[in-house]
């Protein structure tokens, strides 16, 4: 790193005089403490799903018909027409249309994860309070068609939260939002965050190249509340973001991660996976205990015209009293399911089908993003 890099980085948090949200005691929860809401975005962007364009509305549905038993789930829609549609299907299929919200926000796709803000806390009990980091969104450096996306996610943290930071770098003498996606990164809520050196230092489309690893942490440090970063090496095969964490390594609770195994030597994915293992179990957390891993089995490869598609059991996502698990109709699923219902004891666990899903290089966790819970919620 040149020196010049260097003194650009040591001004990335004072273009503005405002405090942090490390500053002023904020920290991102985990995604197993207490939701206000899930939030999706209608899927429109039919050309994601080649040919089962038709059957994705379906599996938001029953994603919906899920969590709205437990929590509010909050849909964005472009306009009432996607309204009127998305009330139809989520009718059909048995959603409680009672604790569903429609936002009028368009979108470019429903990777929620990924354009949406992340929250972050600060306090307990009645006096927690919420925020929202609004990272810029630049189509994982990959697609051009991304600014209705990251317009949402400023309105979406504008609107659900009090207070609003949006991140920003001074790279040669010009200001500009740094880009960080929710995917790319799991959190323990005590300080602790897994990544991956791909997705944000090292891969061709690398997202903090400039900052480097130091400038990293101290950015996820002074955001979102970070003591501890762990890194892993890369993402799975068929992962067009490059790298992204979500699709291989989870927190499920402190102190214990689960990581994907592939035993096949073959497979893509058997070195990458077998590496990530390693280091997280040579990892401590921020609180300096020895990290408990717990593998999960992959599915055999899911496949369209030849490409590997990212198909994981990792991408889970965890909400009030249940967790929404995809399933491919592998013999493995149930293996799976029985792994994760060990580890979420207190909690539901259901499988959601998403061999189609997937064609669009994501599942679950991709198309969600939590809202946390503020005091009296």
């Amino acid at each position: 790193m040149s020196s010049k890099q260097s003194t650009e980085i040591s001004h990335w948090a004072k273009t503005n005089d405002e405090p942090t949200p490390s500053a002023l005691g904020y920290r991102m929860p985990a995604e197993w403490e207490t939701h206000a809401a899930t939030l999706l975005a209608w899927p429109h962007k039919r050309g994601d799903w080649p040919g089962k364009a038709d059957n994705i509305p379906w599996v938001f549905a029953e994603m919906a018909r899920v969590l709205s038993k437990r929590e509010r789930v909050r849909v964005l829609v472009k306009d009432a027409k996607e309204r009127l549609l998305g009330m139809s299907v989520f009718r059909r299929a048995g959603v409680d249309l009672s604790a569903v919200d429609w936002l009028k926000v368009d979108t470019n796709r429903s990777w929620t994860r990924d354009s949406l803000p992340n929250f972050v806390v600060r306090g307990t009990g009645a006096r927690r309070q919420v925020g929202a980091v609004k990272w810029r969104f630049d189509g994982w450096n990959r697609y051009p068609d991304h600014d209705l996306d990251d317009a949402a996610g400023i309105h979406v943290a504008a609107t659900l939260a009090p207070k609003c930071w949006l991140p920003e770098l001074v790279v040669r003498g010009k200001t500009r939002r740094i880009t960080l996606e929710g995917g790319s990164i799991d959190v323990d809520g005590l300080g602790t965050l897994l990544t991956t050196e791909e997705c944000l230092l090292t891969g061709k489309r690398a997202r903090h190249q400039v900052l480097g690893r130091a400038g990293s942490e101290r950015l996820l440090g002074e955001y979102l509340g970070v003591t501890k970063v762990i890194w892993l090496n890369d993402g799975i095969a068929g992962d067009d973001t490059s790298g992204h964490i979500d699709d291989f390594a989870r927190f499920v609770r402190p102190g214990v991660v689960v990581v994907c195994r592939e035993p096949r030597r073959t497979d893509k994915n058997h070195r990458r996976l077998a590496e990530a293992q390693a280091v997280l179990r040579a990892s401590r957390d921020a609180r300096g205990r020895k990290l408990e891993v717990v593998t999960l089995p992959m599915p055999d490869p899911v496949r369209y015209g030849g490409v590997q598609l990212p198909a994981s059991y990792a991408n889970f996502y965890i909400a009030n009293g249940v967790v929404l698990v995809p399933t491919f109709n592998d013999d493995k699923d149930r293996e799976a399911l029985g792994i994760i219902a060990e580890l979420f004891e207190g909690r539901r666990v259901v499988g959601i089908h998403a061999r189609d899903l997937v064609l669009g290089l994501g599942t679950l966790h991709c198309s969600t993003q939590q809202e946390p819970a503020a005091g009296g919620r």
